[in-house]
């Protein structure tokens, strides 16, 4: 059976991945990680071993024709990132596009992403949104950020700790002072925090604190 398997992992709290996916990642006979020391973690708690390979984005474009190989030759690989789901702001996209171009079936299990739980507990219309991921790190920033100034759905961003202060900045200047928004860091772990307020709000909030944890931006749309 050629056939790749998606399955999203935890984003924090260990307990949050289903039974399906633990018993799929012991079944299938390849499993490509991000990080394997990150994934070895889960496979211990879980008390599995499983057969890893290094899939992440900068050996993705050198190695997937091998893995597509692998597939049609009738091994069953599973592929998962650091936490959540593999291809939202992770890499996976471009295997999936080669398993569908060579007809290999293919099949994300539903789990763990962080941007849900931040949305849902944002306050913020959940009704219709847009998510943005990652903003580009060097050229691109402005000029994505005011291609939204009229985006009336709510916004989803993602970001660093060490970006997060230049973002909210960028956002003061192009969306306004008076947009409200929340961020999330450290979902579903010890010490979540949910930080609420307008954006100028949020800077002073963030401008006081050491910033740990990626983080969750949700915007309001324009009114």
């Amino acid at each position: 059976m050629s056939k790749l398997f998606l399955v999203p992992t935890p984003i924090g709290n260990l307990e949050d991945i289903t039974f399906r996916a633990l018993r799929v990642l012991k079944e299938v006979d390849i499993v490509l990680v991000e990080d394997t020391r990150i994934t070895k973690k889960l496979f211990n708690h879980y008390r599995f071993n499983k057969k890893t390979i290094a899939y992440h984005s900068f050996n993705e474009h050198k190695i997937y024709a091998q893995i597509i190989k692998k597939i049609k030759k009738g091994e069953v690989f599973a592929i998962v990132s650091d936490a959540g789901t593999p291809s939202i702001s992770d890499p996976g996209f471009l295997l999936v596009r080669e398993c569908i171009k060579h007809k290999i079936q293919v099949e994300c299990l539903p789990g763990a992403t962080a941007f849900v739980p931040a949305l849902v507990n944002s306050g913020i219309s959940c009704d219709r949104f847009v998510f943005e991921g990652f903003l580009p790190t060097r050229k691109g920033r402005n000029k994505r950020l005011n291609e939204l100034v009229d985006e009336k759905r709510t916004m989803i961003f993602y970001e660093s700790p060490h970006r997060i202060l230049k973002t909210l900045d960028q956002f003061l200047i192009i969306f306004g002072s008076q947009r409200h928004i929340v961020i999330s860091r450290e979902i579903s772990k010890i010490y979540e925090e949910n930080i609420r307020g307008r954006i100028d709000e949020v800077i002073l909030h963030f401008s006081k604190v050491k910033i740990k944890g990626e983080l969750v931006i949700i915007v309001s749309g324009k009114k």
